[in-house]
């Protein structure tokens, strides 16, 4: 049994047929900020994706030239594997109907090299709800299937609550976890992680820069709930310089807490949901944050940037399209919806 209380599942169609704009929409920052100044000479760059499924594409996605020169240039790259990778469907029905999620790992090859992930630079966190939709078995693979294409994961209890990459000359720990489970506790819960905020002292011990990869908050509103904002300023607290959610669907805004920085939700990178789904959920972003590795800042963010771009539907798979690239009313739709959601977002 899932772990969602009954306010959420009735909420739940509503919103996914109207993503919700209520909410208390203060605090929040603008999507680019200069968080060091001096700016360090030396930086490593980190490049934040969505929610990455094959559920609403038959094929790889085109990606325009700009949004893969973005990500190219990342020293590391971090999605959440929103379906596991298997090549036949355990949960037949299910996937069919589209409420188990599933991908193959050709699909998921095809889409990096689109986007221009190089997948030695790549980190995907599975601590989402959907990890489990095709069983046990289907988990082994999505991890099998993973270690084949050289892609590191985050979230698994097997790794530890921090689990530590590298990107450029910085040592990076990622807490990734899931307040959402679509199972049962039990064999959710011995493999993936749920623990927000609770790991000892000695995990980041060595560690240049903490970073939590949260997969919560309520989908289809782009302002978190106050429990969600509660939790950021705990994560904070222990120490989380940098904090990007997902499980929203939707693009939500960005805090600043003290020297950390929070960015609630990015929306989908690849769709998650259904083939046809409201406009607004169909804008997504890319976080990009610069760290400092100077010896008096290492690990310091120095800078951080929000790029939006709109997946569009284009027979049987997707184009990610910057929004700066869109024409007509649905430009005017999505500037609209940014103005909302982002001070001076300038799109």
């Amino acid at each position: 049994m899932s772990n969602y209380p009954l306010a959420y599942k009735l909420s739940w169609l509503p919103r996914l047929l109207r993503p919700s704009l209520a909410g208390d929409s203060n605090g929040f920052a603008a999507p680019a900020a200069m968080l060091l100044d001096p700016q360090p000479t030396r930086k490593v760059r980190l490049a934040f994706v969505g929610d990455i499924s094959a559920v609403a594409n038959r094929d790889a996605p085109e990606c325009d030239p700009a949004i893969a020169a973005l990500l190219s240039s990342a020293d590391l790259v971090v999605g959440n594997c929103e379906s596991p990778i298997v090549e036949r469907a355990h949960a037949v029905i299910g996937t069919r109907l589209g409420t188990h999620h599933a991908m193959s790992e050709r699909f998921l090859a095809d889409a990096l090299a689109a986007a221009g992930i190089a997948r030695d630079r790549l980190v995907l966190s599975l601590a989402n709800n959907h990890v489990l939709d095709q069983g046990i078995a289907g988990f082994e693979e999505t991890l099998a299937a993973l270690k084949r294409l050289g892609i590191r994961t985050i979230g698994t209890v097997a790794g530890g609550p921090v689990q530590r990459h590298a990107a450029g000359s910085l040592t990076i720990g990622f807490a990734a976890f899931t307040l959402w489970r679509n199972t049962d506790a039990a064999p959710f819960e011995e493999r993936i992680s749920m623990r927000a905020a609770e790991w000892p002292s000695d995990t980041v011990s060595g560690i240049d820069l903490t970073c939590a990869v949260p997969h919560w908050d309520w989908e289809f509103r782009h302002f978190p709930r106050p429990a969600t904002r509660a939790l950021a300023r705990r994560l904070a607290d222990h120490g989380v310089r940098l904090v990007v959610g997902h499980h929203a669907h939707v693009v939500q805004p960005i805090e600043r807490i003290g020297g950390s920085a929070i960015a609630y939700g990015l929306g989908d990178f690849l769709g998650t949901a259904f083939a046809r789904l409201p406009w607004p959920a169909r804008v997504g972003s890319i976080f990009v944050v610069d760290a400092s590795a100077d010896p008096a800042t290492r690990g310091m963010i120095a800078a951080y940037r929000q790029y939006f771009f709109m997946r569009l539907a284009d027979k049987g798979h997707e184009r990610l399209v910057p929004v700066e690239a869109l024409d007509g009313a649905l430009k005017q739709r999505v500037a609209s919806r940014l103005e909302a959601i982002f001070p001076a977002s300038g799109t």
